[in-house]
């Protein structure tokens, strides 16, 4: 069953140099207590022979001309700059012909002159976790010691654009900030993010477990579990999505890069979506812990999802093993049939499996938690997607979409209207309301 299953020539590995350990703590963080999984680790430190290992194997493995690292913790920047100093040493021992990348997300709090002049220097390109103005980030991120975070992160911005270094953002969406998208997205826009990225944070706590165990458990936890309080709405959400939208597609396209919108266009023109979550299947994102331990997916770092160990077996192997690209494909092959009928599944896919916890109406399980967030906004975007989508397919830019609703809506904002082409004769009125007949409007 597995050898039919498609083997990508190129495959990502998330690395985590420092494992879970981080300067904060944030309350939603689903990373922070993983340390319980190495409860006999002394150094939480990715040795070099681990380090040396992994570039090595990550270069040579893939089929590719460019090569990208991700670096991601915990926080990263705790490893110190001698680390990665080596690393892109070692890159260049083994890269040939390739072009190597290194992307490193960081929580910002530590960043310093000789920091980002190292970034700037060889090429990082910096994620910054910030979930919007100071009230909405200082919410749920906190120091060790309960302490704000937002201003240090706002300073680790500042030398990062003193140092002309590259960022974009990377913004938690949660039970607070969820009721104010314009507030964040103005105030994205505002500290230069390029391009933005909106993560609905979900999460499940056990209602029961001791020190040992893992409070935030995955959806096939047998015990008793509840939604953790930070957990975003699903019909807000969808609400959240749908208002920036409204804004950027008519100010912002081609200007600043929402990584959903792009996403969501990308699967309209029946390309690859570039975001796991709206991908067809999965399997090609894995996750390495600081001693080398492969998992499947940066949200299933649990027990039941280990593949083994690069110092005993090639990332590749794992990635290519019949029980990962079984995991993968199971995305697509335990879809309910409510999802399979679903007239936006093409864009959707059926979400993150980590969300597929509710029963659809008929009963049947795996229906994510986020679908009636993602069904709101895929058809509220419906036709501006197919607008954007037609100007690509016409090789033209699909910001021109900008100018054509300003000619068509002038100032009153007023929304396109779903398109059905099957269901429009060509002399008919346009469903988009111009007062124009459909042949000479929408259905060009």
């Amino acid at each position: 069953m597995a050898s039919n299953i498609f083997v990508p020539l190129a495959y990502n590995v998330m690395a985590k140099p420092i494992g879970s350990v981080c300067n904060l703590n944030c309350a939603y963080c689903y990373y922070l207590e993983k340390s319980k999984l190495y409860s006999q680790a002394k150094d939480f430190r990715m040795p070099d022979h681990v380090m040396e290992r992994y570039v090595e194997q990550y270069i040579t493995s893939q089929n590719v001309p460019e090569v990208t690292f991700v670096w991601q913790g915990g926080e990263p920047t705790l490893m110190g700059l001698d680390f990665y100093k080596k690393v892109l040493q070692v890159q260049q021992r083994f890269a040939g012909n390739k072009k190597i990348n290194n992307v490193l997300q960081t929580n910002a709090t530590m960043l310093t002159d000789e920091w980002c002049s190292f970034f700037h220097d060889n090429n990082f390109l910096i994620g910054i976790s910030i979930d919007g103005p100071k009230k909405f980030h200082d919410y749920y991120r906190h120091t060790r010691q309960g302490g704000a975070t937002f201003d240090k992160v706002m300073h680790g911005i500042a030398l990062l654009k003193k140092h002309h270094v590259e960022f974009n953002t990377l913004t938690v969406v949660n039970a607070y900030n969820v009721d104010y998208p314009l507030e964040v997205y103005h105030f994205l826009k505002e500290t230069g993010s390029g391009f933005i990225q909106f993560l609905p944070v979900v999460e499940f706590l056990a209602e029961s477990s001791s020190d040992r165990d893992l409070r935030l458990v995955h959806p096939g936890y047998q015990g008793k579990r509840s939604l953790a309080p930070w957990t975003v709405d699903p019909q807000k959400f969808g609400k959240f999505l749908c208002t920036i939208f409204d804004e950027w597609v008519r100010q912002d396209v081609g200007k600043y890069y929402v990584q959903l919108f792009d996403a969501t266009l990308a699967n309209w023109v029946g390309e690859m979506p570039g975001l796991c979550v709206f991908a067809e299947t999965c399997g090609d994102n894995v996750v390495m812990e600081h001693n080398g331990d492969i998992y499947s997916c940066d949200h299933y770092v649990y027990p039941e999802y280990y593949l083994g160990n690069i110092i005993t077996h090639p990332v590749l192997s794992m990635v290519k093993s019949p029980r990962q690209l079984e995991f993968g494909a199971a995305k697509l092959k335990k879809l309910p049939r409510y999802c399979l009928d679903c007239d936006v599944r093409f864009a959707c896919h059926g979400e993150c499996p980590k969300h597929r916890f509710l029963n659809t109406p008929d009963g049947e399980p795996g229906l994510s938690y986020l679908c009636e967030s993602y069904k709101m906004f895929f058809h509220h975007v419906w036709p501006y997607m197919d607008y954007m989508a037609d100007q690509l397919r016409q090789k033209q830019a699909p910001a021109n979409i900008m100018k054509y609703l300003q000619e068509k809506e002038g100032f009153k904002n007023k929304p396109l209207k779903k398109t059905v082409q099957n269901n429009v004769g060509r002399n008919d009125p346009c469903p988009c309301g111009s007062g124009k007949k459909f042949k000479h409007c929408c259905g060009r």
